[in-house]
């Protein structure tokens, strides 16, 4: 059930996002619907935070509980070095590079331990982190958006979560692999440029 009430809350959030809008930029409202906006509305960011959700419920516990708190907390530590002007290398790269080898990661059912699955999430949550902070825009509330952002990443998460539920089958396994396969190729698409 609780997947269901995730994705309640997740409709309404976007239904009310297009009459917040209105006023981006202004404020506290503004910060937060520009950080709430800004992974959904970018590809890069959905497939690999999708991806997240779908491993870690592909993995099970702990996983299922680890991996969608690694993403952001580390995310947010990412978003702190791009507001300070901290440089991080390959950032577009590393974005992309997440939804190739999370996907791959799906699409192959690999079961790494745990502490390597987290070590894997949170490398990626540093470059979407990053990302999200050096684009923070000048007049939106910082801390705001942040919120907003994370918020927008857990559910987003939560999103894989509730798609990789299906591995309770033998057919949603296979799905949930497709699924990880068709991240993986996004991956290839951002990566080459086609995407």
């Amino acid at each position: 059930m609780r997947p269901l009430r995730t994705l309640a809350i997740t409709a309404t959030f976007l239904a009310f996002a297009g009459a917040a809008s209105a006023h981006e930029g202004a404020g506290v409202t503004g910060g937060f619907m520009s950080g709430f906006m800004h992974p959904i509305l970018g590809w890069d960011h959905v497939v690999a935070m999708v991806a997240v959700g779908l491993w870690g419920e592909f993995l099970g516990r702990p996983a299922i509980g680890t991996l969608p708190v690694v993403f952001p907390l580390v995310m947010a530590l990412g978003g702190a070095l791009g507001v300070m002007g901290v440089p991080v290398p390959a950032v577009e790269t590393g974005i992309a590079a997440s939804a190739l080898v999370l996907g791959a990661l799906v699409a192959f059912a690999a079961r790494p331990p745990i502490w390597i699955a987290a070590v894997f999430v949170g490398a990626f949550a540093i470059f979407h982190g990053h990302a999200h902070g050096t684009e923070l825009p000048d007049a939106a509330n910082p801390l705001a958006y942040s919120i907003g952002f994370v918020i927008a990443t857990g559910i987003l998460h939560s999103l894989g979560i509730a798609f990789g539920l299906l591995v309770r089958w033998p057919a949603g396994k296979i799905a949930i692999q497709a699924g990880g396969g068709i991240i993986a190729l996004v991956g290839v698409g951002f990566l080459t440029g086609v995407v």
